[in-house]
């Protein structure tokens, strides 16, 4: 195990016993081991391990030694596996419930007996909870509004999560040797932020085979349907899947329908009767003559048996003929537009701009040069800075943006002035020492304050490289205060760019209310870039502003937020939020070079 998941052991640790009520000195214990093992690098934990020196890192001792190096070794620990075995399944469930800690649900089980969500609605709606010391009206409220929202939430995904899932799967897929092609379709293809379900396409003669892999593969929870072309699975975490089989020369036409969306499927339907052609998942073949796409696709079916399979390009020949396409650039040639990405296929615009060839070249994960937003462990990051600029290296990054939280931000360890100059000393020594072939940025994540001042003087943010500013609490103002307050941010002088604009959490909380089309154009006014914060639970500005306000000149940065090395590749995630937002290369501040950045940096600092 890596440091960072042995540290998410000892703090799920510390959580189960507090809610089994334990010594709350034994539940610190655990936690404090989980930051003092975050603030270690990686290799300092392997050598500390070999030389059996763990024990003299503060806050970590004999038997939490011993614990961490089963961890590390073996990647396992009996008694871990015994304690998440002795809890009720229902307290762990409670703890998907917002603003719900170990404390208040064991005082909820202690006074209510509560035990489980279900147990907890009731209890809410029937004013107990209020009664309760220590909870109250707003309390009760907001429980109930996250056990709705856990409701509604609980039938998507995140995106990142279901690409997780379904990577490995395609690529399985087309390992098999009955498999032509194999896609992801669905909204998981078109890049959306939640998934509902996945689908998988697959071109081949021989579905059993398929079948068979599909419906065994490890993590499958159920079985919900098996058919011969046809099976669908649910995940353990929830997640379902189907996977569809065509023939390879229906593959096309089948990726495109279940890719969709539903609006951009509509409108192409129509723009085919137009032609006089009938597009469906079928095919693409006359409108009229010897019946539909599904007929004509059952026909060729029975004529090619169990293993036929055709070839080449044919047009219709006005009998019935269907048209037989390679790719989907094929597809949409054949009803005169340029190929159209997914990520674009939502039915707005995007299919007057391929007729007219005026679809842009969306940006690409490969653009990107660096990115600005990162937390280390000097805040509420989870790995240091040189770990940081190292995984940064390996991306191949010419640069990389260190923002970590300003001291408003008490609950995520924010920098007080003297250990924000510190850490800007040490960036200042670590890039001297080239130790690293990716320069590192000196920046800060600034609070908005409630009234839109900044969490720093001027003094200390003219140190700075760059400044992003982001709103981390008194999230309840009005939509015209809480947009005052984002303006008056943009407007301050050291701004560089603005962070999340809405606070939103992806399937956990809503942003907060803010006029973003006033707040787009003081950006813009005052050369500010608005982030699309990349983070999966973010991505956040939402895409479907992007379009409008690039046209308008907004610049933005694919920022990952990242707290721990892993989370630099997030900003894939930001990539297809981007790209649903029409953005090109030349929209995205951070696919410039090193040196271009600089000079923006530099140039507005002096200004």
């Amino acid at each position: 195990m890596t440091k960072n998941e042995i540290a998410d052991v000892l703090s799920d640790i510390g959580t189960l016993l507090e809610l089994k009520g334990e010594n709350p000195f034994k539940i610190r214990a655990y936690l404090t081991g989980a930051r003092a093992l975050e603030a270690i690098e990686e290799g300092e934990l392997a050598r500390l391990i070999a030389a059996e020196q763990l024990e003299s890192v503060k806050g970590i001792g004999e038997a939490l030694a011993q614990k961490i190096t089963e961890l590390h070794t073996t990647g396992r620990l009996e008694f871990y596996d015994k304690l998440k075995a002795s809890i009720e399944p229902g307290f762990v469930e409670l703890l998907q419930i917002p603003g719900l800690g170990p404390k208040k649900i064991r005082a909820l089980h202690d006074r209510l007996g509560v035990a489980s969500i279900a147990a907890l609605t009731t209890a809410c709606q029937e004013g107990k909870v209020a009664e309760l010391e220590g909870f109250g009206e707003k309390t009760q409220e907001k429980i109930l509004a996250g056990i709705r929202n856990r409701e509604a939430y609980g039938r998507r995904h995140l995106w990142w999560e279901a690409h997780e899932i379904a990577a490995p799967i395609v690529a399985g897929l087309r390992q098999l040797p009955q498999v032509v092609r194999a896609e992801a379709a669905g909204s998981l293809r078109r890049g959306l932020e939640t998934v509902g379900d996945l689908d998988f396409i697959v071109g081949a003669s021989e579905p059993e085979p398929i079948m068979a892999w599909f419906t065994g593969l490890a993590g499958v929870k159920e079985v919900t349907a098996r058919g011969e072309t046809k099976s669908s699975v649910r995940f353990e975490g929830g997640l379902q899947a189907d996977l569809r089989i065509v023939p390879d020369d229906q593959f096309v036409f089948a990726l495109h329908h279940f890719t969709g969306s539903k609006d951009h499927n509509v409108q192409m339907r129509q723009r085919a009767l137009a032609r006089g052609l009938s597009l469906s998942e079928w095919g693409l073949v006359p409108a009229e003559g010897e019946g539909t796409a599904k007929e004509k696709a059952a026909e060729e079916k029975k004529k090619r048996g169990a293993a036929g399979k055709s070839g080449g390009k044919e047009k219709p020949d006005g009998g019935g003929g269907q048209w037989e396409l390679g790719t989907e650039t094929d597809l949409f040639a054949a009803l005169g537009l340029h190929f159209i990405p997914p990520e674009l296929r939502e039915g707005l615009g995007e299919i007057e701009a391929a007729e007219q060839g005026e679809l842009p070249r969306l940006v690409e994960l490969t653009d990107l040069r660096g990115a600005f937003h990162n937390h280390t462990t000097a805040s509420d990051g989870r790995n240091t800075l040189t770990e940081m600029a190292a995984a940064a290296e390996a991306l191949g990054w010419e640069y990389l943006g260190i923002a970590d939280h300003s001291k408003a931000s008490f609950q995520a360890n924010g920098l007080s002035e003297e250990r924000l100059l510190k850490q800007v000393e040490e960036i200042r020594a670590l890039n001297a020492s080239r130790r690293f072939r990716t320069h590192v940025f000196a920046g800060v994540e600034c609070d908005v304050l409630p009234d839109g001042k900044l969490d720093y003087d001027d003094d200390l943010l003219a140190r700075l490289d760059y400044v992003v500013v982001s709103v981390h609490n008194v999230f309840t103002q009005d939509e015209a205060t809480m947009t005052r307050r984002i303006i008056r941010a943009v407007e301050h002088p050291h701004t560089t760019m603005l962070g999340h604009l809405t606070g939103r959490l992806l399937l956990r909380r809503e942003g907060y209310r803010v006029d973003a089309a006033k707040v787009i154009d003081a950006a813009i006014a005052n050369d500010v870039i608005i982030e699309l914060n990349a983070s999966p639970w973010r991505l956040d500005m939402d895409w479907r502003l992007w379009r409008k306000a690039a046209e308008k000149g907004l610049l933005t940065s694919i920022n990952p937020d990242a707290h721990e090395t892993s989370g630099l590749e997030h900003v894939r995630a930001g990539v297809n939020a981007a790209r649903k937002g029409w953005l090109t290369k030349e929209n995205v501040f951070n696919t410039r070079a090193l040196k271009d950045v600089t000079c923006r940096l530099q140039a507005a600092n002096d200004e």
